[in-house]
């Protein structure tokens, strides 16, 4: 019979190798692939309970035999369970709805846009492709109406953006002054107290009676009608802005919204542009006038000089404006120049009385 001393130690060592190396279920062992492992594990912890009950001291052998075997289970256990083709699985999935999902579009774009048009009776017209097979007809008549929708884009929605010169007893002013609305007599500003919002330029409600005696003024601007015509309404309440043209208006070229003046319907040598942007009117480059972008602050003195400028035009009954404008498109900030030609000139005025008085 054993002593209470020998089943202290069996205790002890029975406390210390649950506690070192916790066993795994049943279920685990059975799930897990590597079994013969845990069969191992299993005899050799037997027989060093045994040898430990008989009071027998175990061999280095078997400890470290145990010892492997129980490192060995604790990492096949930690080790994440198989996916069995799960992720290859929903990847094939994923890719075969995407692929069908494009083949229905295309296949969906080219009836609807290859079918022949149809009559108020439902019957189908024929055209130069109806005598092509039916793949083909659908094929190239889609091509067609992409082509179309991409001119549509690229080019005005109409080649004649204002209506035809009024004729007397109504009054046609003789110039045309074509006004861009961004950073010319608003600009987009954003504080925390409002967010964002249009500030007005100082100097526009000035600026827009004084053109409107000698000009008509036309706002081509490349912004969209749902935000351009709401700033309009409230920076134009006398209504000296005779008409407003947004983007539906502008040309695309390479990817830029240009303002082409041949649709404008007036007459070119009567055109002012006022722009900060010189490749806003690429195609007639002597009818811009390109002042200094205003970038919002409050000390800008420019639309009271622009305004002088374009007075001074309208006084001498300039027949042709594009010879001012060319020689004021060389500088890099035309109204300093037209400020530093008016004081040359004022001082020219006044030294011929002084001469005249000498004689």
């Amino acid at each position: 019979m054993l002593s209470w001393e020998t089943w202290l130690r069996v205790v002890q060592q029975l406390v210390s190798t649950r506690a070192g190396y916790p066993r795994p279920c049943r279920r685990l062992l059975r799930c897990n692939p590597s079994y013969n492992e845990c069969s191992r594990f299993s005899t050799f912890e037997s027989s060093y309970r045994r040898e430990i009950c008989s009071g027998a001291k175990p061999n280095n052998t078997q400890r470290s035999m145990c010892d492997k075997s129980r490192k060995s289970l604790v990492k096949s256990t930690d080790s994440p369970k198989l996916s069995f083709g799960g992720k290859r699985t929903r990847r094939f999935l994923g890719y075969t709805v995407f692929l069908g999902s494009l083949c229905s579009i295309v296949l969906w774009a080219i009836y609807e846009l290859g079918k022949p048009e149809q009559d108020q009776f439902g019957r189908s017209i024929e055209d130069e492709l109806s005598s092509l097979p039916v793949l083909q007809q659908y094929v190239q008549r889609m091509w067609h109406s992409l082509h179309y929708y991409q001119k549509m884009l690229e080019e005005p929605t109409t080649t004649k953006l204002l209506p035809d010169v009024l004729c007397a007893p109504y009054i046609q002013p003789p110039y045309t002054l074509v006004l861009e609305m961004r950073d010319i007599l608003v600009h987009p500003d954003w504080t925390y107290q409002t967010g964002w919002r249009f500030k007005k330029r100082p100097g526009v409600d000035h600026f827009l009676r004084q053109c409107s005696k000698h000009f008509e003024i036309v706002v081509y601007t490349a912004e969209q009608g749902m935000t351009a015509f709401p700033i309009l309404d409230a920076l134009d309440p006398n209504g000296y802005i005779c008409y407003r043209l947004v983007r539906g208006a502008t040309q695309l070229l390479d990817g830029q919204h240009i303002k082409n003046l041949n649709h404008l319907n007036r007459n070119l040598r009567r055109v002012i542009v006022i722009d900060w942007n010189r490749c806003a009117v690429p195609l007639h480059p002597d009818n811009i006038f390109a002042i200094t972008r205003w970038v919002g602050n409050d000390d800008d003195v420019q639309l009271f000089d622009l305004a002088a400028f374009l007075g001074l035009i309208a006084d001498h009954k300039m027949d042709d404006v594009r010879e001012v404008l060319h020689y004021y498109r060389q500088f890099e900030d035309p109204i300093e120049q037209f400020k530093e030609n008016q004081r040359k000139l004022l001082e020219m005025k006044q030294e011929k009385p002084d001469s005249r008085s000498l004689k």
